[in-house]
C-alpha cells in the first residue's frame, strides 16, 4: 500500500504540469484583454485622447504585467515562481495570489462538506429504504423526489430562494460572511440552504444509485442466509448490503465532489459567499490570470488527492482488493 501511495503522489506531478499549461494557455482564449481594460479604466479618468498616447500606454502596461513577451515565456516565468512556493501576483489588486486564495478556501470547503453531508445522510436514508421496501409506496416516492433533485436547475433554485421569500415574507438569506468561530449558528444558517441547494443534483443521483446497488446486494446468497438465520434487520443493513453496495456509490461520490466543487461558483455568486468559486468568476471577468490559474491549480490538486483517497478506500471497503 505504501509503495502505491508514493507511485501515485509521484504520478500528481506530471499530472499537475499539463494541466497548468492547459489551463495556462486556454484562459488566454477568453474574450477580451485586460490591457485595453486597464486602458480604458485611465481614459474614463480624463487621461488619454490621442491613439498615440493610447499605444504608449498599452506598451507600458505591457510592460508593468509581464505580458510584453510571448506566452510561452510567461509559463516558464510562473512555472519557475510556482517551483519557489509562489503563485505569482494579482494583476488588479497587486497582492500575491497566495493571499488572495487563503481566505477563500474555508467558505468553499464548508459549503462543499455540507452539500455532501446533506447528500450523502438523504441519498442513503432514501436509497436503502427503497432498496428494502421495493415497489411499495415508500419506493415510488423515493424515486419521485430523487427524478425531481436531477430535474430542477440549482442556479434557478438558488434565484427563487433569493427573490421570492425576499418579496413575500421580507426575509432573505445572509449575506455578510458569518464566521462560525464567531457565531457556530449563524454559520450553519448561512451556509445551510446554499449547501442544501448545491447538493440537490446529488441527491438524486446518488439515492438511485444506492437504490440500485443495494437491491442488487440484497439478491445474493448471503444475504438470503442472513435473513432466514433471524438475524436482526438494522444488523443485516448495515453490516452486509450498506458496506458492500458502498465500492461502486464511492466511485460515483468522487465525481459528484468534483461536480461540487465546481458548482461553487454558480452558488457563491447568488448567494454571495466569498469563496473560491466566486474567485474563479470575478477574475475571469477582469481577465486576472496568474489569480484564475492560481486558484484552478489549487482546485486540481484537491480533485487528484480526492481521486487517490477513492482509489485507498476500496481496499478497506473490499478486503479482496489489494494494491501492490
Amino acid at each position: 500500500m505504501t509503495t502505491y501511495i508514493i507511485r501515485r503522489l509521484l504520478l500528481i506531478i506530471p499530472t499537475l504540469i499539463i494541466a497548468t499549461i492547459i489551463i495556462f494557455f486556454t484562459i488566454r482564449l477568453i474574450p477580451g484583454d485586460i490591457v485595453n481594460q486597464m486602458v480604458m479604466e485611465q481614459a474614463s479618468g480624463g487621461g488619454y485622447v490621442t491613439e498615440g498616447a493610447k499605444q504608449e500606454v498599452v506598451e507600458r502596461i505591457k510592460k508593468e504585467l509581464g505580458l510584453d513577451v510571448p506566452i510561452y515565456t510567461q509559463y516558464l516565468r510562473w512555472i519557475g515562481g510556482v517551483l519557489r512556493g509562489d503563485l505569482g501576483e494579482s494583476l488588479w489588486k497587486k497582492t500575491k495570489v497566495a493571499e488572495e486564495i487563503a481566505p477563500r478556501i474555508p467558505v468553499t470547503l464548508e459549503v462543499t462538506i455540507l452539500s455532501m453531508a446533506v447528500s450523502l445522510l438523504v441519498a442513503f436514508i432514501a436509497g436503502i429504504s427503497s432498496a428494502i421496501r421495493h415497489d411499495t409506496i415508500i419506493d415510488h416516492i423515493g424515486r419521485s423526489f430523487a427524478t425531481l433533485a436531477m430535474c430542477v436547475p440549482g442556479f434557478w433554485l438558488g434565484t427563487m430562494v433569493m427573490i421570492f421569500p425576499a418579496v413575500w415574507w421580507g426575509w432573505s438569506p445572509p449575506i455578510k460572511l458569518i464566521h462560525f468561530s464567531a457565531d457556530p449558528i449563524g454559520n450553519l444558517q448561512m451556509f445551510i440552504i446554499p449547501s442544501i441547494i448545491n447538493g440537490l443534483l446529488a441527491i438524486g443521483i446518488t439515492m438511485r444509485f444506492i437504490r440500485t446497488t443495494a437491491l442488487d446486494v440484497l439478491r445474493q446468497d448471503y444475504i438470503r442466509t442472513a435473513w432466514s438465520k433471524g438475524i436482526r434487520e438494522r444488523t443485516v443493513i448495515f453490516r452486509h448490503v450498506l458496506k458492500n453496495s458502498l465500492i461502486p456509490v464511492v466511485t460515483l461520490l468522487g465525481l459528484i465532489l468534483r461536480a461540487m466543487i465546481g458548482g461553487t461558483v454558480i452558488i457563491e455568486t447568488i448567494f454571495a459567499l466569498p469563496g473560491l468559486g466566486r474567485l474563479v468568476l470575478e477574475s475571469a471577468l477582469n481577465r486576472d490570470y496568474p489569480l484564475i490559474v492560481g486558484v484552478m491549480l489549487f482546485l486540481a490538486v484537491i480533485v487528484l488527492l480526492i481521486n487517490l483517497l477513492i482509489d485507498i478506500s476500496y481496499g478497506w471497503l473490499d478486503p479482496r482488493i489489494r494494491y501492490k
